[in-house]
């Protein structure tokens, strides 16, 4: 049986969450009582997920504790988080991708509303994707007739929306492993997103969309958005 392993993204400043995230990492802030992390984490239990590989960067050291509420989170430092994109994230954990284990890759700074998404048999690499009606300029997914994802950007209409949950199986995370590597040796990697990799490397890769609901997985980028939905219950 395939190891069924997770990728969380923790390691970024959280600036929109200004004044908040001065002083605790933006996947610490609590919502509705539990810190964001939490909610992703608690999701991942619930697919007995084997190992959790949890990157942090800024105010790294907050973290400590998860390691000891959870036997099998593993903490990796990003040292470049500040002046590289979230490439870095992947770049940090990129030797565990090729290790033969199927992988979910999370953002940390997730409110997880319903941790039944987790519970999806996931027989294909895919993004986890919210439909918006009408045009988004966030980041979308692109699909042919077939539901493949042909393109992964900003900016898009009648499109699934992403939502900071992938799933790569073994095959596409060791894909993901070495097309890293190579943008690294590109200058101007620094400003890349992760997914802008993937974006480029959809001719190997075989992703779909798995669609989630409103209110599933819920970002919070701001302080207004974070009091909003804090007063929601």
């Amino acid at each position: 049986m395939v190891m069924e392993n997770a990728i969380i993204m923790a390691a970024g400043m959280g600036t929109r969450m200004r004044p908040v995230t001065e002083t605790i990492p933006k996947p610490l802030v609590k919502v509705h009582g539990i810190p964001m992390v939490e909610t992703v984490i608690k999701g991942l239990e619930r697919r007995r997920i084997d190992e959790i590989y949890l990157v942090t960067g800024y105010l790294g050291d907050q973290f400590s504790y998860l390691t000891e509420k959870y036997s099998n989170i593993h903490i990796i430092e990003n040292t470049d988080y500040e002046n590289i994109n979230n490439i870095s994230s992947i770049y940090a954990v990129k030797e565990v991708l090729d290790n033969g284990a199927d992988y979910l890759i999370c953002e940390a700074d997730l409110y997880v509303g319903d941790g039944k998404i987790f519970d999806k048999k996931l027989e294909h690499s895919c993004y986890f994707g919210k439909m918006i009606p009408g045009f988004s300029e966030d980041w979308v997914f692109e699909q042919n007739s077939e539901g493949r994802i042909i393109r992964v950007g900003k900016g898009g209409t009648d499109c699934y929306n992403m939502v900071g949950v992938s799933y790569f199986n073994s095959r596409d995370a060791k894909i993901l492993k070495e097309a890293i590597e190579k943008a690294y040796e590109v200058p101007g990697f620094e400003t890349l997103f992760w997914d802008d990799v993937v974006n480029r490397n959809l001719d190997k890769l075989d992703l779909i969309v798995e669609p989630v609901e409103e209110g599933q997985i819920i970002e919070i980028d701001t302080v207004e958005e974070l009091e909003r939905i804090n007063k929601s219950r």
